[in-house]
């Protein structure tokens, strides 16, 4: 019986996994598989040995905090392979931990499949050597990735992106969206709601005088998180209106997106999420002074939301650090509201990002089979 390891560290990757274990497990029912991840891969079938459930740590600053923690959890993790020998391991994103592993499981002969290649293309690029060094196959979910290894031997296939299937349900939805819900997306993590809650709801209270019909809906991930951004809230002074047209939620982010007319979210997944589901979108990022002074100066790129990259235009208009404020934001959000000057432009920009990001609505039994094929090689 053959034996794999799926390594996800955080929640998209804990959804990405436990969708892969489930079409595994419908092609290769013998499979063990094992590794680390959070309540959707225990759920898919998953043996789980490390819980990832609170290693999402976003910051150069927060990451060196708990570097001590990071160095003993790979150690740990290099031993327990070597002792265990897997047939393989499926590292899934995660980047600042699973290619130190990958580094590890070489030096042991262990095969690696890495899924969802690291953003080398954004900063690092002295890290392609080592990782066609240390992969076996790279899975990308962006169509202009494969390049980025180029010459290199690396085995690189785009697969398309995993949302695309994993949102299905809700895009065959037929919703109509209410035209004056606005969706405030802070993102999920204490310090990003910290942050990004203050100036999202003035440029909330902003929009409210020139629009008064507007209401508001802040989906939250989990209730831990809910706790944390109604202390927040707590702390400021808002009008009795904005507090009537506040709505504070759990789990329902993908359903809201596919009833509202616009949003402002902090940039990262959800920013994918939104445009496969059609929603307009102003991407906002604001983290510590000195994360912000050290990555803008690694960060090469022209825009920080996938959705631009893809397409190679301004779909998502941003506001990064000094621009998280209601003078930036709120024109840049009434822009994209029915209506405003640049609907038409960010919709159409929608439209061409989801076809960018591949028309393969089976993203994961494509990975299965690249796991399995890979898997296959090593048995011989």
């Amino acid at each position: 019986m053959k034996k794999i390891w799926i390594m996800a560290g955080e929640a998209s990757g804990d959804l990405y996994g436990a969708e892969l274990t489930k079409d595994l497990r419908q092609m290769a029912p013998d499979l063990q598989i094992s590794g680390m991840g959070g309540l959707k891969m225990k759920e898919a079938g998953v043996e789980i040995f490390v819980d990832s459930t609170e290693l999402g740590v976003v910051g150069i600053i927060e990451v060196a905090k708990s570097i001590g923690f990071f160095l003993k959890l790979l150690k740990q993790m290099a031993e327990k392979a070597e002792r265990e020998r897997p047939d393989l391991v499926v590292l899934i994103d995660y980047p600042g931990f699973n290619l130190r592993l990958a580094e590890r499981l070489h030096k042991l002969g262990i095969k690696v499949v890495y899924y969802i290649s690291p953003q080398v293309w954004a900063w690092k690029k002295g890290r392609i050597p080592k990782i066609a060094r240390d992969v076996t196959r790279m899975l990308c979910i962006f169509p202009f990735e494969p390049q980025v290894y180029a010459g290199t031997g690396l085995s690189v296939d785009f697969v398309g992106h995993p949302l695309l299937e994993i949102l299905r349900p809700y895009r065959e939805k037929k919703v109509e969206r209410d035209e004056n819900l606005v969706l405030l997306l802070p993102g999920s993590r204490g310090g990003e709601l910290k942050r990004h809650i203050p100036p999202f709801l003035e440029t909330a209270a902003q929009l409210l005088k020139a629009r008064p019909a507007l209401h508001f809906a802040m989906p939250l991930p989990r209730e831990k998180t809910k706790d944390i951004a109604i202390s927040i809230i707590n702390t400021l002074h808002l009008s009795d209106e904005l507090k009537s047209r506040l709505d504070i939620t759990v789990g329902n982010t993908r359903d809201r997106m596919t009833e509202a007319t616009a949003g402002l979210a902090a940039s990262g997944t959800v920013t994918v999420e939104a445009a496969i589901l059609g929603l307009p979108l102003v991407v906002a990022y604001k983290t510590n002074w000195l994360t912000y002074q050290i990555a803008k100066r690694l960060v090469k790129l022209p825009s920080i939301t996938i959705a631009n990259l893809v397409t190679e235009k301004t779909v998502y208009q941003e506001c990064i650090q000094y621009d998280v404020t209601a003078t930036k934001m709120g024109p840049a959000l009434e822009a994209i509201l029915p209506g405003g000057n640049r609907r038409d432009e960010v919709l159409s920009g929608i439209r061409e990002c989801v076809e960018k990001l591949g028309s393969e609505t089976q993203v994961s039994r494509k990975v299965a089979e690249e796991v399995l094929d890979v898997l296959g090689a090593s048995g011989e």
